[in-house]
């Protein structure tokens, strides 16, 4: 079962990360929000509007692969891990389209 956490980074700031059934994370929001309830708002934001964001795959500066997804044209509504291959990216955002909208949420 895919799921939402909502909870605060090792910074002290409230934030959100999504994991797959076999726990693994496999996106977070990249930012942290003013309260609890605004991580909450976003993670059922990206939750309602994954299957449509606009998904990039990108190499980054150490030539690793990545994904985010863009809720507008100049908004990430959240990213990926870093990847060996494109392939392996474009998978990856592929899964996350299929699945976050159907994953629970949680607050930690």
């Amino acid at each position: 079962m895919w799921r939402f956490v909502v909870a605060h980074n090792q910074a002290g700031n409230p934030t959100w990360w999504l994991y797959a059934g076999n726990n693994e994370m496999v996106a977070w929001a990249g930012e942290t929000f003013a309260s609890t309830y605004n991580a909450n708002r976003a993670a059922s934001a990206f939750k309602a509007g994954a299957r449509m964001a606009r998904y990039e795959i990108y190499q980054d500066a150490g030539g690793s692969w990545r994904w985010r997804a863009w809720r507008s044209s100049d908004k990430v509504a959240a990213s990926g891990e870093s990847f060996s291959s494109r392939y392996a990216a474009e998978q990856g955002a592929n899964r996350v389209r299929d699945n976050a909208g159907g994953a629970t949420s949680a607050a930690a």
